[in-house]
């Protein structure tokens, strides 16, 4: 039996963080009920480079099923509805206010069902002078200040994935989680409030305190680190690059010793502890590669392998395909099997997690409205998925 089997989720979603959410439930065994607009997701149409799918689709929606429901007609909330009050969670991600205009706020749908668990997603939350501005993600990594540490010195640099809808969604499933536990306890639902905003504000925490109590922020610094040193890119003799990440004053005696074996770097004062290394970052790097550009990138990495030195390879997207260390999952599209890399959690002895197919717009529509439209038969439904049938 899966951890979440006999649980439904109803998601009224779009993008990227929603589904994110929904999609780790899925994973868990959920039911899981995606409602789109006639015409689709847009994240449908993000690009075609999957066998003729977009990329983030077929990334989040594994395990889902679809009902496309037109929820400006009376008849398609009725469905909206029924399935809803059979639910044990509802998701949604749709501009502040939305819901409620179509009476599905989470004050109206809370009181009607108190066992629900009721979570929404927006840009900037459900109050304040922003909740009303369009929060696309490279727009919120602009506002939370993830900009202005992410690049280079000459410019700022968007994170190259949707690294705020991901937080969010990633968010919105753990406090999901937390509230079922606390249901199975007090037999209570409750409504969640989960924004892109703020998700990232919360990893941000760092930058934050370093500016607000050590009235330093952080600077833009490429692959190097604001606060430790030698940390980044170093292109050894062939050409490639490794990454370097000394951690301690230990693993920096060991580096200089075992690695880059050049006494006078580790008894130069300009490099004798992290502060002052840091301080003369530019000498430091250039010591360093003076070294390194004698070798091979695995000649480098077999020195650092030695010495138990941190270390890492600039790998390209082709390199991230053949890596040796994936794990990788397949899924059924209507473009054939795609293979995905894993999530990031394994469960020991236990059977491999199974992944459902990819849905096409609206391919359970028909069904559902089949099961939620005569009184009684939703709790049929219901039971059968609950047994597995």
């Amino acid at each position: 039996m899966s951890d979440l089997e006999g649980l439904l989720v109803v998601s009224l979603e779009q993008a990227v963080a929603a589904p994110y959410a929904s999609c780790k439930l899925a994973d868990a065994g959920a039911r899981v009920v995606k409602v789109e607009r006639p015409e689709g997701d847009f994240a449908r149409g993000y690009d075609s480079l999957v066998e003729g799918q977009s990329a983030y689709f077929v990334w989040l929606n594994r395990g889902k099923e679809s009902v496309a429901l037109d929820l400006k007609s009376e008849p398609d909330r009725a469905v909206l509805q029924a399935i809803i009050a059979e639910a044990d969670v509802f998701i949604q991600n749709f501009a502040p206010g939305a819901v409620d205009r179509l009476g599905l706020g989470a004050a109206e749908l809370c009181a009607l069902h108190p066992r629900l668990i009721y979570c929404s997603i927006s840009g900037y939350g459900d109050a304040g002078p922003y909740r009303d501005q369009k929060a696309y993600d490279l727009l919120v990594q602009a506002e939370s200040g993830l900009l202005s540490i992410n690049g280079t010195a000459e410019a700022s640099a968007r994170v190259g994935i949707s690294v705020c809808d991901i937080t969010a969604g990633l968010t919105a499933y753990a406090a999901i989680l937390q509230s079922l536990v606390r249901r199975g306890r007090t037999g209570e639902g409750r409504h969640i409030e989960v924004s892109l905003f703020h998700a990232i504000a919360d990893w941000m925490n760092v930058p934050y305190l370093q500016t607000r109590y050590g009235h330093k922020p952080p600077q833009r610094v490429g692959l190097r680190h604001p606060t430790i040193a030698p940390y980044g890119a170093f292109t050894c003799g062939d050409g490639k690059q490794v990454l370097l990440a000394i951690q301690n004053e230990r693993e920096w005696a060991r580096f200089c010793t075992d690695v880059l074996r050049e006494p006078s770097v580790q008894t130069d004062e300009r490099f004798a502890t992290n502060i002052v290394r840091v301080a003369n970052v530019e000498a430091l790097e250039a010591a360093v590669s003076a070294v390194l550009g004698t070798m091979t990138r695995e000649q480098a990495i077999e020195r650092l392998s030695a010495g138990g030195i941190a270390y890492g390879r600039l790998s390209s997207l082709d390199d991230l395909v053949h890596h040796p260390q994936n794990h990788r999952i397949t899924v059924r599209t209507d473009g054939g099997e795609i293979e995905l890399l894993a999530p990031g959690a394994r469960f020991a002895g236990e059977l491999p997690v199974h992944y459902g197919p990819v849905p096409a717009i609206g391919e359970h529509t028909e069904a559902l409205r089949r099961e939620f439209a005569a009184p009684g038969s939703a709790e049929a439904g219901r039971k059968h998925v609950a047994a597995g049938e």
